[in-house]
């Protein structure tokens, strides 16, 4: 994966995060999901999801899906020149 994701979800505590990679014959995306939390003062991440999470995770990953689907024709087509 890329050093930094090429698009960010966040709803409440979810992220969602969109990462895009170059195979042998085209670009990719993956994504990678968290859910962050609060130790004292400091943010951390984890990859572990309450009941309450469940739905926003969902969500996130729609919307991921949809950025995905609407911009990889661009990143292709920017690839193919």
């Amino acid at each position: 994966m890329s050093q930094t994701p090429v698009h960010e979800i966040r709803l409440g505590l979810v992220k969602c995060r969109i990462w895009r990679t170059q195979s042998k014959s085209r670009v990719r995306h993956q994504t990678t999901l968290c859910r962050l939390y609060r130790n004292g003062d400091v943010w951390k991440e984890s990859l572990q999801f309450g009941r309450e999470d469940l739905p926003l995770a969902a969500k996130a990953l729609d919307m991921a899906h949809t950025w995905i689907y609407l911009n990889s024709g661009t990143e292709e087509a920017d690839n193919d020149t």
